[in-house]
C-alpha cells in the first residue's frame, strides 16, 4: 500500500510540474540553445513605431560562429533594402539600390541590444540580474532590461517563448509601457548550414550591379513621364526642402541655402542658437561604381532607414533623399531626435 502511495505521489507530481520552468531554467534553456547553435536563420517582420506611425520591415536575420552576421531589412511600405554585414573584412550597411555602402569601424553588436539577435538577447539576460518571468496558456514571458545606448527611451523588453522556450516574439518599451520595437519570427532555424560564402560582401555588389542592369533596361518608361518630371529625375534637383519637426530649444532656423550642381541640387540648412546645428538635403544618386563610405561610428536604426552615426554626424537615405547631420553641440539623442523628426516630417517647403 505504501508503494502505491508513493507512486501515486510521484506521478501526480509529474503530471503537475512537467514542463513547467523556473525564471532560472527558462533563461539556461534558451542560452543553452543560441549558444549551441553554429548557425541560425531567422525570419520574420519588425515594427518600429514613433508617436505618430509606424514603419514596418520583413526581416531576416543570419548568423554563423563566430561573428559573422547578415541583417536584411526591407521597408515594406517603398520596398527600400538594407542589408547589415558582419565578417573578418569588417562591418557594413550596404543601400543595394544606391550601389553604396558604409563600412564602419565598430564592436557592433556588443555595444547595444538587437532585438534581432538571439545572441544579444541573451546578453540582455545575463546582464540583468531582476530578470522577471510570466506564464500564460500558450507562452512564457521574460522581461528583462536593454541597453539602447543611442536611444534613451526605450528601457526594457519582453521575450514571448512557447512551451518549449522556442522564441517567437520580442517587443521594446519605453518608460510609459508602450511598445516601441515589435519583432515577428516566422521561423527560426537554429541549424542552419551556413558557412562563410553566404556572408560576402562581394556577393550584394554583383546583386546589385545585376539590378542595376535590370534598371537601365526598363527605361522605356521614363518616356512616359512629363518633360519637367523627366528633368527633374535626370538633373537630381529637390522638389521641396525638409525641415525638422523637433528643434532643440532657443535653437532656430538661421539659413537656408540651396546650391546647384551639376549633377544634383543641395539644400543647406544651419540652425543657430544654444544648439548649432546644420543639415544636408540631396537627391540620393546611384553610383556608378560601388561606394564604401569609412565611419569610425555605429550602424543606427531609424524610422524609416539604417544611418551611419559618429560622434559628431548622421548620415541616412530615407525617400530618396539623402540627409547628413552634422554638430558639435548636439548630443547623441539629440541628434537622433532631429533625424528622426525629419523621416516622419510632413513640414516641407517647396523649392518650385
Amino acid at each position: 500500500m505504501k508503494k502505491f502511495l508513493i507512486l501515486g505521489i510521484f506521478t501526480l507530481f509529474f503530471i503537475c510540474g512537467c514542463g513547467k520552468y523556473s525564471v532560472d531554467n527558462a533563461v539556461k534553456d534558451f542560452t543553452n540553445k543560441v549558444n549551441n547553435s553554429k548557425s541560425y536563420k531567422l525570419t520574420g517582420t519588425m515594427e518600429i513605431s514613433s508617436s505618430e506611425e509606424t514603419f514596418t520591415y520583413s526581416l531576416e536575420s543570419y548568423f554563423l560562429k563566430d561573428n559573422y552576421y547578415k541583417v536584411v531589412l526591407i521597408n515594406q511600405t517603398n520596398n527600400h533594402e538594407q542589408v547589415i554585414l558582419k565578417n573578418p573584412e569588417g562591418l557594413y550597411v550596404v543601400t543595394p539600390s544606391l550601389n553604396k555602402s558604409f563600412k564602419f569601424d565598430s564592436v557592433w553588436p556588443e555595444n547595444s541590444s538587437q532585438a534581432y539577435l538571439l545572441g544579444s538577447l541573451v546578453n540582455d539576460l545575463k546582464n540583468d540580474s531582476k530578470v522577471e518571468m510570466e506564464e500564460t496558456d500558450n507562452n512564457y514571458i521574460i522581461k528583462s532590461s536593454v541597453n539602447y545606448p543611442n536611444n534613451e527611451e526605450l528601457v526594457y523588453q519582453k521575450l514571448y517563448f512557447d512551451k518549449n522556450m522556442n522564441i517567437n516574439k520580442v517587443e521594446v518599451y519605453n518608460s510609459d509601457d508602450i511598445v516601441k520595437i515589435k519583432v515577428n519570427f516566422n521561423e527560426v532555424n537554429l541549424k542552419a548550414k551556413l558557412d562563410e560564402d553566404d556572408f560576402v560582401l562581394e556577393d550584394l555588389i554583383d546583386e546589385d550591379l545585376n539590378n542595376m542592369e535590370n534598371e537601365d533596361n526598363n527605361k522605356e518608361e521614363d518616356k512616359n513621364c512629363e518633360t519637367e518630371d523627366c528633368k527633374t529625375q535626370s538633373s537630381g534637383a529637390l522638389d521641396d526642402i525638409i525641415y525638422p519637426l523637433y528643434i532643440p530649444a532657443n535653437t532656430y532656423l538661421s539659413d537656408s541655402e540651396t546650391v546647384n550642381g551639376e549633377d544634383t541640387d543641395r539644400v543647406i540648412l544651419t540652425f543657430s542658437g544654444e544648439k548649432n546645428f546644420v543639415i544636408v538635403e540631396e537627391v540620393s544618386k546611384v553610383s556608378n561604381d560601388f561606394e564604401v563610405i569609412p565611419v569610425f561610428g555605429d550602424p543606427l536604426m531609424l524610422y524609416e532607414s539604417i544611418g551611419a552615426l559618429s560622434s559628431n554626424s548622421l548620415s541616412w537615405d530615407a525617400n530618396n533623399i539623402n540627409y547628413y547631420l552634422v554638430s558639435s553641440d548636439l548630443s547623441t539623442q539629440e541628434m537622433v531626435s532631429v533625424a528622426s523628426s525629419l523621416g516622419n516630417s510632413t513640414l516641407v517647403s517647396s523649392l518650385k
